[in-house]
């Protein structure tokens, strides 16, 4: 569970792959890998890691309409208090990226 006064960055998608259209939610702060790849979320799959930068050019931002459900269960089930943006802040991402590392 997270804490209630931390806010997590989120960005939510809209991914069509091989025909599916899906909503993802992206951790763009949060780097899950040696790679630096980003956490992400969807309904189907659950958590796993993205390369933030091939889905956002696969993809389009989600409307609040297609992502509150998504948002819902996020938020019920892991308690997730989320900072909705827009686009990955490059200094919070490499901050991430090196503690990661380390």
């Amino acid at each position: 569970m997270k804490k209630d006064n931390y806010k997590t960055d989120v960005i939510f998608r809209v991914l069509k792959i091989q025909g599916i259209t899906e909503i993802t939610a992206f951790l763009p702060h949060d780097v899950d890998t040696f790679e630096g790849h980003v956490i992400c979320y969807a309904h189907n799959g659950q958590h796993g890691a993205a390369n933030y930068h091939y889905c956002v050019s696969k993809s389009r931002l989600a409307t609040p309409k297609e992502y509150k459900e998504l948002k819902k269960e996020m938020e019920c089930h892991y308690g997730y208090n989320f900072n909705i943006i827009k686009k990955q802040n490059r200094k919070k991402y490499l901050e991430s990226y090196y503690k990661a590392r380390s």
